[in-house]
């Protein structure tokens, strides 16, 4: 029978982004790859939803998604895919400029999806995958 060699994960923790409110993790690095899960506008200090404009749940979200990939050792520009969940697809256009404005060109490869319902009733939610330069 032929042993599986055991993947080797780091699991990526940072006081400076919210707390997972269940059993996952803020993101896992496995080589090279980071992969940061979904993060809705929660403020990491209050554990609380941000409930201001929409312009301030994306930006709060950004700010947690660059939080992440700093513990991680990397920065959010370094993002190969993000997959982008909207409550409201008409507020695609508002989160283009704001991702246009908080990360650098080449973009990242992109998926932006309306759901019914996201956890604890955000507008918006994104996940990333990062690639660390060598």
């Amino acid at each position: 029978m032929m042993q599986r060699a055991k993947m080797k994960k780091q699991i990526i923790k940072t006081e400076n982004a919210p707390s997972a409110i269940g059993p996952y993790n803020q993101a896992v690095k496995a080589g090279n790859t980071v992969y940061i899960s979904g993060q809705i506008p929660l403020d990491h200090v209050s554990g609380k939803l941000v409930d201001s404009s929409f312009s301030d749940q994306v930006n709060k979200v950004f700010d947690n998604l660059i939080a992440i990939a700093a513990a991680a050792g990397s920065e959010l520009n370094h993002a190969v895919k993000l997959t982008i969940y909207l409550s409201n697809l008409s507020k695609f256009g508002e989160v283009n400029s704001i991702m246009e404005a908080r990360m650098n060109a080449p973009y990242p490869a992109r998926v932006t999806i309306q759901a019914a319902k996201l956890p604890l009733d955000a507008e918006i939610e994104i996940d990333a995958i990062l690639v660390i330069p060598n």
